[in-house]
């Protein structure tokens, strides 16, 4: 684990300072700048561009993790190769979103009309996200991380807060800030270029006869049947934004893309231990070191609930003082019950571990496909039938549900397969540390200053959290572990 948390420490500072910017635009700016239905737009567009890169990306990138640790040589030939199939798949995607245009534009038509002058942007951004993926997926293979980690969290969302602020500024109209959204995700794709060029792992290779046997056929097959998976998994994610577009209102959308932006914080740790995980999964598969593979199941499990769960409690418990911060925040405070929801779900799936991971990178991946595209057809079966209930709230809902039945149904099949186990007494500790956490700060008034309510309760947690760990409780192994990494980031 001190390998994975070394790099892990590193990635999670980039994916923090990405959180910090993303706040001041989501929470501060976009509310600011945009009214409701010009930001529901904003985001439905980019969400609806995001969802179609795993179509287009055919699986490719589990695929370049997975195989990357069998070639001796030829890498800059396997990148050529991957980046020729994704583009590939994007024409293949291109022209089923032409063909199919007019479905497209019948979903908005009633509810969210203003969209579909904008949809002939979603392709453009779906090129430039794919190939930004394809290249992660390489560099991630060397185990660099943190570099294309701030890229993706920190000067994407930069560049987007500053194209926004020319809108507010009113240099630009609100046509030509959708428009520059192609060149706000042009930039980190030309930065990922000169990284690896720095890195001198990038060049023009068509040498593909360098690979092994059988390696192109075998490379092809494992991400075309991981494609689905990894579409299904996306569909998950982002579904929800675009079914409350298309079934109530852009403004719906906004007040939901605000609560999700707030919730999507408690999974940072995850997300950062993740990239780097999967690497160290792959290679400890190719070398069947399966009991060093159970081991970091529970290690990340712990760390990541532990953190999650802290996350989760320091949104929650000041969820009020965090709305009050929001410019009219009388339309977005609405969305109160989305971030509970949806940051429990996001606790949830912190829980579980590497469930995925160990999934797409052992002999099982075919069942990952298989429980991923159930789960995705369960979230839009579930939407369909919850929005119209609860609205905003019901979407929430929703992808609660499906993530605790997604997370069950892998943990069930990895513990029956391969025996592992994510959980041990520990996890229970951290539960109950959150629970008496969450029980406790009930009791703490009101202050009417929400800066100063917002730092009390805050600093309260981090008490409690402290305590805990000083008397041997709970999170006595993370708060030494991050205490060495503040006073040494590079240990």
């Amino acid at each position: 684990m001190g390998k994975v948390a070394n790099q892990s420490f590193q990635t999670a500072i980039f994916s923090y300072l990405g959180v910090v910017v993303g706040y001041i635009n989501v929470l501060w700016l976009y509310p600011y700048a945009l009214e409701a239905a010009q930001l529901g737009t904003f985001r439905t567009i980019q969400d609806l561009a995001l969802l179609i890169v795993p179509f287009a990306q055919l699986g490719l990138g589990h695929g370049i993790t997975r195989y990357f640790p069998k070639l001796e040589k030829g890498q800059t030939a396997f990148l050529s190769f991957s980046l020729l199939l994704s583009m590939f798949g994007f024409l293949i995607v291109a022209t089923i979103f032409w063909v199919f245009q007019n479905q497209i534009i019948s979903l908005f038509a009633s509810n969210s009309p203003e969209v579909i002058r904008y949809l002939w942007i979603v392709l453009f951004i779906t090129f430039l996200a794919l190939a930004n993926s394809i290249l992660d997926a390489y560099s991630r293979s060397f185990l660099k991380v943190s570099i294309p980690t701030f890229f993706r969290e920190v000067f994407l969302r930069l560049l987007t807060g500053l194209w926004i602020l020319t809108f507010l500024m009113n240099w630009i109209n609100f046509d030509q800030m959708m428009a520059g959204l192609i060149g706000v995700y042009a930039l980190p794709l030309l930065g990922m270029l000169i990284y690896l060029s720095w890195l001198k792992v990038i060049n023009i290779d068509f040498s593909w006869n360098q690979f092994p046997a059988g390696f192109r056929g075998a490379f092809i097959r494992f991400s075309l049947i991981t494609f689905l998976a990894t579409a299904a998994s996306t569909l998950i994610m982002k579904i929800d934004s675009i079914m409350v577009s298309s079934m109530i209102s852009l403004e719906a959308n906004a007040i939901y893309t605000i609560a999700f932006s707030m919730a999507l914080v408690i999974e940072m740790p995850r997300r950062a231990i993740s990239q780097v995980i999967m690497p160290v999964i792959a290679k400890q598969f190719a070398d069947n070191k399966l009991d060093e593979i159970n081991q970091l199941y529970k290690q990340v499990s712990k760390r990541q609930l532990y953190l999650c769960l802290l996350l989760f409690l320091g949104i929650w418990i000041n969820i009020d003082s965090i709305y009050y911060l929001i410019p009219n925040r009388a339309i977005y405070e609405s969305g109160k019950w989305v971030v509970f929801w949806i940051g429990l779900g996001k606790v949830i799936d912190a829980g579980f571990s590497a469930n995925s991971e160990i999934l797409v990178f052992s002999k099982y991946y075919k069942f990952n496909l298989t429980a991923t595209v159930i789960m995705s057809a369960m979230i839009i079966f579930l939407n369909y039938l919850l929005i119209p209930v609860f609205g905003i709230e019901g979407a929430a809902i929703a992808s609660a549900l499906v993530m605790l039945a997604f997370n069950l149904t892998k943990y069930g099949y990895l513990k029956m397969k391969l025996g592992f186990s994510p959980f041990s007494l520990e996890s229970l500790k951290i539960i109950v540390l959150g629970i008496a956490t969450l029980f406790m700060l009930n009791f703490v008034p009101e202050c009417e200053a929400p800066f100063i309510d917002l730092f009390l309760k805050s600093s309260l947690i981090i008490v409690i959290y402290l305590g805990a760990a000083l008397i041997g409780f709970s999170g006595k192994e993370e708060l030494q572990w991050l205490v060495k990494k503040v006073k040494k980031p590079g240990s």
